[in-house]
């Protein structure tokens, strides 16, 4: 189902009408020449190929994103306290919201940092909240959280600046929110934590899936781009070795790899892309990770499951934003519901991301069920049930044509002195009709999200 159109989304159309459709392919060319890919892996190969554009934005109404904006912030303010808490004194657990068990089972847990207190206090840095809008209830639905090495935000910066330069009428007639103020955002973000010396964009190379997003990021926040091989920790201290051989001081690393090969020292030894001993230079304080070693355990989609209490727990407030409605199986009374009605579920693994580990009950064969349903009972802990939500499809312009595709919105969240929320975000879509999956991962496409004022 197709979202009613709004006063906001009209004018959008009023004006899509007039404009020159030849001009349309200056998206793709802008797309080529700055190299705005999303690399897939697939069946062993390496696939470069440009991130699927299309030019027909989200249009999400001030107001309605204004309540959003509100209900974000609010959640990441309760991670954020989760996070220290459960790396701290762990009153969560104590208190008997969240159990021990289900903690200490989390793959994403490190209890080797436990009372490690990083810069400010702050471990979610930046976070990546996905939604969709439910086209039963006509509400914004949480489904996942990001706070590892969320990616994509690079995708609508950069298309925006071709927006405006292909289609300048729509900026000129629309009051659209601005995003360029991004960079300046997470530049101050990592100002607030950085530890005396250089900001460092840590990338594990341009074979990544995101590595234009991680040299976009360096340039729009005057940080350096640097290789695990670029730097050296001495001291517990990180540096830059440039090419002159001269060492400068590291206080703040966006990194963009995940905690396994982030440090060979202390994750996998085979990891030749992270910095060894840098592990040791976050625990004395000497260098700020963003985001933070450790981070894991809140993404676990079981722990998600207790958000809404987290926000009632750390900030006792009411959750603006809601969960999907969820079931551990874990918990015996929701093992036997998730068993009695595995054809209508959607099940996950815990400790998968990307769209991978997701399987639709309806969609299952005998065989593949019998098979996930021994599977949940010989390990319950790995898996959540979801209902399915009826979220709404997005027009979308595919080989000149325009059609309706499931379509989700990643908010981006920066949390630094203030907390703030990207004006915008990265509306994902699926390319086939039907496709509850809009992962990038998976191969959709994305497309400009814009907050609009009449």
């Amino acid at each position: 189902m197709i979202e009613s159109i709004s006063p906001e989304l009209q004018k959008f159309y009023d004006i899509f009408e007039e404009i020159d459709k030849g001009k349309i392919s200056e998206f793709k060319d802008f797309l080529e020449a700055n190299a705005v890919n999303f690399n897939l892996f697939k069946d062993g190969n390496f696939i470069e190929r440009s991130f699927p554009f299309d030019m027909i934005p989200r249009i999400i109404p001030k107001d309605e994103f204004d309540h959003l904006e509100a209900g974000i912030i609010q959640r990441v303010k309760a991670l954020n306290a989760f996070l220290n808490d459960i790396y701290g004194e762990q009153r969560i657990i104590a208190d008997g919201i969240v159990p021990r068990e289900y903690v200490d089972s989390a793959v994403g847990f490190l209890p080797e940092f436990m009372n490690v207190v990083p810069p400010q206090m702050i471990r979610t840095h930046i976070s990546g909240i996905d939604l969709v809008k439910d086209s039963v209830s006509g509400e914004w639905v949480i489904l996942e959280d990001n706070l590892r090495v969320p990616s994509g935000v690079s995708y609508p910066l950069s298309i925006r600046r071709a927006f405006r330069h292909t289609y300048p009428e729509f900026f000129e007639s629309m009051k659209i929110s601005k995003l360029k103020q991004y960079g300046d955002q997470l530049k101050a973000a990592m100002d607030y934590v950085n530890t005396g010396g250089l900001n460092v964009v840590l990338t594990p190379g341009r074979y990544n899936s995101a590595y234009y997003e991680h040299s976009y990021l360096a340039k729009i926040t005057g940080s350096t781009l640097a290789l695990g091989e670029d730097l050296v920790v001495e001291n517990d201290e990180v540096f830059l070795r440039s090419y002159d051989g001269k060492h400068q001081r590291v206080g703040a690393i966006y990194r963009r790899l995940d905690d396994d090969f982030l440090d060979p020292e202390v994750f996998h030894p085979e990891s030749l892309i992270g910095v060894p001993h840098l592990a040791s230079a976050y625990r004395a304080g000497n260098v700020a990770i963003m985001n933070s070693i450790g981070n894991g355990v809140a993404d676990d989609k079981g722990i998600y499951y207790f958000v809404p209490q987290m926000v009632k727990y750390y900030l006792d407030e009411e959750p603006l934003l809601k969960n999907a409605p969820t079931y551990l199986p874990y918990y015996e009374k929701d093992r036997e519901y998730v068993l009695a009605n595995i054809d209508t579920l959607v099940i996950k693994d815990v400790a998968e991301a990307g769209g991978y580990g997701v399987l639709f009950g309806n969609r299952l064969s005998p065989e593949q069920r019998e098979e996930i349903i021994q599977m949940i009972i010989d390990d319950p802990r790995r898996f959540i049930a979801q209902e399915v939500i009826e979220f709404y499809d997005l027009p979308c312009m595919i080989n000149g044509e325009i059609v309706p595709r499931k379509a989700d919105l990643r908010a981006y969240v920066i949390c630094g002195e203030e907390v703030s929320v990207s004006m915008g975000g990265l509306t994902r879509f699926a390319m086939e009709e039907g496709n509850y999956l809009v992962n990038s991962s998976q191969g959709g496409g994305f497309k400009d999200t814009w907050v609009v004022e009449l």
